[in-house]
């Protein structure tokens, strides 16, 4: 397992906070207190900073699903050229929507993803209480939070104003990103992997016959992709870390079984679009 990298100050001191939690056994992310409800709403870095990650997972188990990831960068920085060209730069979600989500390959043959399950299933078997917590905070924190804190960092070191319109354009793919990968869900309708093996996710409560939920594509890869596109574009120089992180939340879908692989590339794909298209219309 890896402490968090690539981030400054305050967050360094984050990261350490955690490698010595994990080594007492002190990390229990469901411990944490949740802000009451008549308080105002806790910031991501607040809510990060209360729930410091544990280690996180080695590289070498990232390895293979990072470079199936990768391998979605230049299709879809390809592709978005084509909807450049005919659009422009001119901001419409809806169109551009409607336009991604059929650019999104099909789902996998039965067959296929019936091999890919079998993937998940041989992954689960391997299973410890320390990437159990690892995957958690993955899971929590990788839908949004995790690209909000580094983007609060960048935003220490550039103009208010200039931080300020970053921000809202981070929020905007975010929500782009979450709003086509649920309508690209509900279109193919392919069931998690612990649908089909309730074993591999029996918190779930899965009844018998049911068809969701959905998980081609992920959400939490479509939003990674987005995010690592536009923050990369932002700060070059940090993106690798920003990748690293990227496939430290796509490993932890197959680890706790939320997805297949190819639910991941996929999610991956139609993230990087995303990104294209938020950093084209802020005029990045």
């Amino acid at each position: 397992m890896t402490p968090l990298r690539g981030i400054k100050w305050p967050y360094a001191v984050i990261a350490l906070l955690a490698v010595a939690a994990a080594a007492f056994g002190l990390l229990r992310p469901h411990l944490v207190p949740a802000a009451s409800s008549g308080k105002a709403k806790l910031s991501a870095t607040d809510r990060i900073k209360r729930n410091p990650p544990p280690r996180l997972f080695p590289d070498a188990d990232l390895a293979p699903i990072g470079r199936q990831a990768a391998a979605q960068r230049q299709k879809a920085d390809a592709l978005f050229a084509q909807w450049k060209k005919a659009h422009g730069t001119a901001r419409d979600d809806k169109a551009f929507a409607a336009w991604a989500a059929r650019r999104v390959p099909a789902p996998p043959t039965a067959a296929e993803r019936t091999a890919e399950l079998h993937q998940v299933q041989q992954l689960a078997k391997s299973r410890t209480a320390a990437g159990k917590r690892a995957a958690t905070w993955l899971e929590l924190n990788g839908k949004k939070d995790i690209w909000k804190l580094y983007l609060h960092d960048q935003r220490e070191l550039v103009p208010v104003q200039r931080g300020t319109a970053e921000k809202a354009e981070l929020k905007a793919a975010l929500k782009l990103a979450k709003t086509i990968s649920d309508q690209v869900a509900a279109r193919d309708k392919q069931p998690a992997p612990f649908v089909p093996d309730p074993s591999l996710r029996p918190e779930k409560h899965i009844k018998p016959g049911a068809k969701g939920p959905y998980s081609y594509p992920s959400r939490h890869a479509t939003r990674a992709a987005a995010a690592v596109t536009f923050l990369s574009a932002l700060s070059p120089h940090r993106a690798e870390d920003y990748r690293w992180m990227q496939d430290e939340v796509l490993y932890s879908r197959l680890y706790m079984a939320g997805h297949v692989p190819s639910d991941l590339t996929a999610g991956t794909f139609l993230g990087d679009l995303v990104g294209d298209y938020e950093l084209a219309v802020g005029g990045r």
